[in-house]
């Protein structure tokens, strides 16, 4: 894919891998004077991601599995994104915005992604064969 895609979908991804992380297992830990400890994991899942997610959008014909889970990964990420800036930046009085994010648009973003990723592996499987292409991936 090209290569501006990819930046644009890793500006979503990213943050959103992050925040989910920080926000979601870290939210119920208090951890005192060790307050570096749970922004230093969520940066690096963040960075896993991102690097998975990049490393599968670089064009090589993926498997199903993967397709499915980067689908999940990319609308998930731009959904929660979403959901969790969208109450800051319209609504900043309000406390409880960025909890749409976290419960609501992001896991129903994942979930809708990944069937996305789904459907977009079948209709690529069915044009290689319909055109007679060789096929690369596994089934």
């Amino acid at each position: 894919m090209a290569k501006a895609f990819r930046i644009i979908v890793l500006l979503f991804v990213v943050p959103g891998a992050y925040l989910f992380m920080f926000w979601v297992p870290f939210s119920l830990i208090p951890y005192g004077e060790q307050f570096w400890i749970p922004l230093v994991i969520s940066a690096v899942f963040a960075v896993w991601v991102g690097r998975f997610v990049w490393n599968k959008l670089s064009g090589v014909s993926p498997n199903m599995a993967t397709t499915i889970i980067v689908g999940g990964l990319i609308v998930g990420g731009v959904a929660f994104s979403a959901g969790f800036f969208g109450p800051i930046i319209f609504s900043p009085e309000s406390n409880q915005g960025p909890l749409l994010g976290i419960f609501i648009t992001g896991p129903i973003g994942f979930l809708l992604g990944l069937l996305a990723g789904y459907i977009y592996w079948r209709i690529k499987k069915r044009t290689l064969v319909t055109t007679g292409a060789k096929k690369t991936e596994s089934i």
